[in-house]
Parts: structure tokens; C-alpha cells; sequence
């Protein structure tokens, strides 16, 4: 197995497994059979996110989703987001064992805590690319964190 990329937030590092694909949304997607991903949060935005305390999904299981189509809401100590897919695609599951108790995105989440499996229709980033996306956002990363520190 090829080893993790890291990419250097500050003094925390964010591992990004060369095992999967990922997306511009801070998304991977880990191939499990026909097409199927299964999607979960990266360590770059679970570090951002900080402790996930409540998730709800807003689309069920079987749906077709846009690119830019929410499907749901995540709420941690930083904040409440929207979800997006990491691309169009078809939602085929989600995981059952987040859905009483999300704790495992801050736990787990390059494992046990993978949000959904999904069927993308479009094409996804390598471990290489999206380290490019990071190094591209990071310096706006930065201020946003800063101003969020500072208000």
C-alpha cells in the first residue's frame, strides 16, 4: 500500500490516504464494488469542522443528486453546514451507525466513519490533486479561521 500524503494545516497535519479518490468539497471516496464509493468527511475538514455532534440527511436513500444539491446538514462545535455530494451521482446508503450517533466522523473518519455510499457521475480527483486544491485554499483557509478567532 502506497502511504498517505500529508498535507501541513499550521502545526496539524491532515493525512490523505492514497487509497481513494477525493473531491474539491474536502470529500473521499473509497471504491468498495461496481462503481460504488463509499464518502466520508478528510481529515482537512473534520479539523476545520472540529466535534460533530449532530448530522441529518435531507435526501433518502436511491436519490439522484445535482452536483450543488444539498443533501443534508452537519452541526458541530464550529458550526451548522450544509452537505453537498462530492459530484452528481445516485446516493445508494447511508451509514446506519452515524445516523444516532455522528461521533465516529471525529473518531474514525477515514474508517467507521464514512457518511454514505455513493455512485458518482463525474470524474474525481487523486490523492495529488486534491493536495493541489488544499495548497490553492489554504492561505483563504487561514483567514477565515482568523476572523472566526477573532470575533
Amino acid at each position: 500500500m502506497t502511504e498517505p500524503l500529508h498535507f501541513m494545516m499550521g502545526q496539524f497535519q491532515a493525512m490523505i490516504p492514497c487509497d481513494r479518490a477525493y473531491s474539491a468539497r474536502h470529500l473521499w471516496l473509497q471504491p468498495i464494488s461496481g462503481g460504488v464509493y463509499r464518502v466520508g468527511f478528510t481529515s482537512y475538514s473534520v479539523r476545520l469542522l472540529q466535534d460533530v455532534y449532530f448530522l441529518e440527511w435531507s435526501v433518502d436513500p436511491g436519490s439522484m443528486v445535482k452536483e450543488k444539491q444539498e443533501i443534508g446538514e452537519i452541526e458541530s462545535s464550529k458550526a451548522i453546514s450544509s452537505m453537498f455530494p462530492p459530484c452528481a451521482g445516485l446516493i445508494v446508503d447511508f451509514n446506519p451507525s452515524l445516523l444516532n450517533d455522528p461521533s465516529g466522523i471525529n473518531a474514525d473518519n477515514y474508517g467507521n466513519g464514512w457518511l454514505y455510499e455513493f455512485r458518482p457521475m463525474a470524474e474525481l480527483l487523486t490523492p495529488e490533486q486534491y493536495i493541489k486544491v488544499l495548497e490553492s485554499g489554504w492561505e483563504n483557509t487561514q483567514r477565515a479561521i482568523k476572523g472566526q478567532m477573532n470575533e
